[in-house]
């Protein structure tokens, strides 16, 4: 696993950084836009580009994207000026505001009924794991696969939903513990390299949509409640004007009957995205209250009294937050 000066390392060299005229003064109606790359970077382009191709036609901005599997590295090139928006997981969206200066200002909505995503555990098709109960025994048997660090449906949602409820930590359950993104996690399992994996909904529809033939191949033994969809994050120092540009493109983008609007949801389409809304940082609240709740599951391990009350008291605190945004949206 990349310690944090390889990751640092790592976002200061991208190579979109190369076409920005190295490190010059980028040009005032130039946008980079991050893509959080869930499987291959060769999919995500082929995917993204119509639509990046659209923002441009529609803002009149030149749009240059990167496409990156890392997410601290796509936090670490917004929180360098490296990049200017970008389409993050909930996690990551969180580390992009608290450390790089990030703002929440548009999320996407599935395309299907549910407007939301689930994590998952998966096992192949003839497993003889059955139940969470049985991949829980860790008997340091079987190969298990993960995702980043700041995924929120790969690392977060198991980690807290599952295994610190079992007083189980990955690292010990397992023979061993790879992490990688959700299509090579989820070929994996269907291959039978992996013995289970996590991964999400999404990711194993979009598979079985396309008719790539691994979602047949494997098996769900978990599922998680309904995460929120992705938020869509920008720079807060930049330019306003800019931003109305971007903001009135993304919650406008697919709406309609006109023959441009039904292409658009094409392009979306083949992302499970089904279109964007506006958001703020309320959007975040679910992914700080489950990561605060792995927090209390760390301190209780520590049997330090002190550490589990300020854990205990941080949680009520984003709780409270969560249940008086809710009251104000009136759900």
């Amino acid at each position: 696993m990349m310690d944090r000066r390889a990751l640092l390392a790592s976002a200061l060299s991208l190579p979109v950084l190369s076409a920005c005229g190295g490190g010059g003064e980028k040009p005032k109606n130039e946008v980079i836009f991050s893509i959080l790359s869930t499987e291959s970077a060769q999919n995500m382009e082929d995917y993204w580009t119509p639509i990046l191709a659209d923002m441009e036609k529609q803002t009149g901005l030149k749009v240059k994207p990167y496409f990156s599997s890392s997410y601290s590295a796509l936090v670490e090139s917004m929180r360098f000026k490296k990049i200017d928006l970008g389409w993050f997981s909930n996690q990551s969206g969180l580390e992009a505001v608290r450390r790089a200066n990030g703002e929440v200002f548009a999320r996407t909505f599935d395309d299907s009924d549910t407007d939301g995503y689930k994590s998952v555990i998966i096992v192949p098709a003839n497993s003889p794991i059955k139940t969470i109960d049985d991949l829980l025994k860790c008997d340091k048997t079987l190969n298990f696969g993960m995702g980043d660090a700041k995924s929120t449906s790969g690392t977060l949602a198991p980690v807290t939903l599952v295994f610190q409820p079992a007083g189980k930590r990955p690292d010990t359950c397992f023979k061993t513990v790879i992490s990688a993104n959700h299509q090579a996690n989820l070929f994996a399992v269907a291959n039978g390299k992996l013995d289970a994996a996590t991964n999400n909904s999404t990711a194993i529809a979009l598979n079985a949509k396309r008719g790539e033939g691994q979602a047949e191949k494997i098996r769900v033994i978990w599922e998680s409640p309904t995460l929120p969809e992705d938020p869509i994050i920008w720079r807060k120092d930049l330019d306003p004007a800019l931003k109305e540009k971007l903001r009135q493109f993304f919650l406008t983008y697919g709406q309609g009957d006109s023959p441009e609007a039904k292409k658009a949801r094409e392009y979306m389409a083949a992302l499970s995205i089904g279109g964007f809304k506006p958001a703020d940082e309320s959007h975040l609240l679910f992914v700080r209250e489950m990561e605060a709740a792995g927090q209390l599951g760390e301190a209780k391990e520590t049997n330090n009294p002190a550490a589990v009350a300020a854990a205990q008291k941080n949680l009520d605190g984003i709780r409270a937050e969560a249940a008086a945004a809710k009251a104000k949206a009136g759900q």
